[in-house]
């Protein structure tokens, strides 16, 4: 499945939830599952067309209305680009709950914390823990076990295989393994993590599936009415050597012109962070990310042809183009099992939170956290109307 097709098991917007470990531990930000304990997935865009390398502080020319780290990729919201990613469905914060265990009963009632002399009890923090997410994990954790039961009555078994493939249709979203970190690392995620939601993921699909029918006609309405995302827009695959002076350009000009190496100058001479290391690599773009004349001086080039000197705002550029990709444009036939798998996904989406509801209406369901929350209510009311009835005796 292509990474402009994909589309989300569940529409869901996405909720971090910060928790912090031990000082030796990283903080992560993993994602609050949904209220009704349905798998959430986020979608995590990229913004514009981006080299297929993203540089590590700024491009050499981007457009003025860019940020100043230029055309990387921007916060994962709009653009052209869609990677579905499954985010945790069991927050860090539910271990910590369950280690502390659940003060329900009268039991000791020990100090985890002291402040200036003011203790802080474990029951004070297990009720923030809950408050925190507690009641939306627990919900996901019930959901998450009456899932595997049901594929467990069906005979349904994810393979090693059925996750590399999951993987595989995620990292497709990205131009480059560097900018799949990033988007794992802003997740509060890591590879292992992402392997783990596989499993409900795919048991849901596989539970899901058969009963959802695309036909030939769903097929081409779809690719009638998304034609513009199937095409691809010409590209260009370039290294340039960035400089803050006229005269330093002229110099290398002359080296290159002589017989020079390329990318060995741009790694000598370049005051481009994000490509000197890789010889001025900036990888493929396509039209409107870099500054017009930049952009220009690009386009014009062949494969293998050099620049002269072009300005930008951020210096001098000497351009090498070293690939280029021609505009296609798709036909239906090159795109028709890609949008039969969009088409089934977006079925999948649509049955799935109604599925859920139904499972746990079948189920006994036995939740001590919901009747301990319910149980502290009618204490406190309790409480509230004795204080009444004691006030109006007075």
């Amino acid at each position: 499945m292509t990474d402009k097709e994909r589309e989300s098991l569940n529409n869901e917007e996405l909720n971090n939830t910060e928790t912090t470990g031990e000082s030796s531990e990283r903080t992560s930000k993993p994602a609050a599952p949904s209220e009704s304990g349905a798998p959430v997935l986020s979608e995590m865009k990229r913004d514009g067309e981006t080299p297929a390398k993203p540089n590590k502080e700024k491009t050499p020319a981007p457009k003025a209305s860019a940020a100043a780290s230029g055309p990387a990729p921007k916060a994962w919201s709009g653009g052209t680009g869609k990677v579905w990613m499954a985010v945790s469905l069991v927050l860090a914060v539910i271990l910590v709950i369950v280690l502390i265990k659940p003060p329900f009963n009268s039991g000791s009632n020990p100090t985890v914390a002291t402040v200036n002399g003011t203790d802080i009890k474990k029951d004070k923090l297990y009720d923030a823990l809950v408050d925190a997410g507690g009641k939306q994990t627990l919900d996901s954790l019930i959901t998450e076990e009456l899932v595997n039961q049901e594929a467990s009555k069906k005979g349904i078994k994810v393979t090693d295989a059925d996750v590399t493939k999951e993987m595989d249709d995620i990292k497709k979203g990205f131009s480059s393994d560097e900018e799949f970190q990033m988007a794992l690392q802003q997740s509060g995620m890591s590879v292992e993590d992402l392997k783990k939601q596989m499993n409900m993921q795919v048991q849901i699909r596989k539970l899901l599936e058969p009963e959802v029918k695309v036909t030939d006609d769903d097929i081409k309405k779809y690719f009638d009415e998304n034609k513009a995302s199937f095409n691809t827009p010409e590209e260009v695959k370039a290294s340039h050597i960035l400089v803050k002076t006229k005269e330093e350009a002229e110099g290398i000009l002359t080296q290159l012109k002589g017989g020079a190496d390329f990318a060995t100058l741009a790694k000598e001479k370049s005051i481009d962070p994000g490509s000197k290391d890789n010889g001025g690599d900036l990888g493929f773009f396509a039209k409107g990310v870099m500054e017009a004349p930049f952009e220009e001086a690009a386009f014009k080039l062949q494969k293998g042809e050099m620049s002269g000197i072009v300005q930008s705002s951020n210096g001098y550029h000497i351009i090498k183009v070293t690939d280029r990709k021609a505009a296609h444009t798709a036909t239906l036939d090159e795109k028709k099992a890609d949008i039969k798998e969009t088409l089934i996904t977006q079925g999948i989406s649509s049955k799935a939170s109604t599925w859920i509801a139904d499972l746990k209406s079948k189920a006994k369901i036995t939740n001590s956290l919901d009747d301990s929350a319910n149980a502290a209510t009618d204490t406190a009311a309790g409480a509230g109307a004795a204080d009444t009835a004691a006030n109006t005796t007075k």
